[in-house]
């Protein structure tokens, strides 16, 4: 969630807008309504919502989302071509199209500059290749935990905290592994913010 000034728009949840971030021009949701926020709160500078999205805007969400599974086929393709070990987690274009970046995971570092060559010469656009570890593929990808819901980390947490072993002995958890990991096997991030109050304790229950 990032922080825009809303300037003279009437806003409300829900409804769409265009925004810039540092990525560039990005569709986005408004997810709470105007209101005061304390400065500790705000990043500065504070940038100003460019307008509300329109019909044509949504559109070319679309438009993107079936690019980007065009653009996962092909990179795919080129990196098996390429011979390169890394795996593709996903695609995004963004809004305007200026760019399109690739997220993948891999056990190390990969040269990776003759793929963002190839890759330009199809799509004819600036590439960006992001690695990213098994916890951000599992943020990115979704899924559903042993508790039955979402994921945390794809539904509302910001930043991962550091989980220790320490976190399920204090909460008396099974230190089965198979008990106490997520989607990306590693320890569940419920470990961390639920520790003291036994909560993490009934989802590896339900799991049993």
């Amino acid at each position: 969630m990032y922080y825009f000034d809303p300037g003279t728009l009437d806003l409300k949840q829900g409804d769409n807008v265009i925004v810039e971030t540092a990525r560039g021009v990005e569709f986005g949701e408004v997810v709470m309504a105007p209101r005061e926020v304390p400065d500790e709160e705000v990043v500065s500078p504070l940038k100003q919502v460019m307008r509300a999205a329109t019909p044509e805007d949504r559109k070319q969400v679309k438009e993107n989302k079936a690019k980007e599974k065009e653009a996962f086929k092909i990179c795919q393709a080129k990196i098996a071509a390429h011979g390169l070990p890394m795996k593709l987690v996903d695609v995004e274009y963004t809004f305007d199209r200026s760019k399109i970046i690739f997220y993948f995971t891999a056990e190390g570092r990969v040269d990776f500059r003759e793929l963002v060559r190839d890759l330009a010469s199809v799509f004819r656009t600036r590439i960006e290749l992001r690695q990213i570890g098994v916890r951000d593929e599992a943020k990115l990808l979704g899924g559903l935990g042993p508790c039955g819901r979402v994921c945390c980390c794809s539904v509302f947490l910001g930043e991962f905290q550091p989980v220790s072993i320490r976190m399920a002995k204090e909460q008396n958890l099974s230190l089965n592994p198979t008990k106490i990991s997520g989607l990306c096997g590693r320890l569940m991030c419920c470990l961390k913010f639920e520790a003291g109050n036994g909560t993490s304790k009934d989802c590896a229950k339900k799991e049993e």
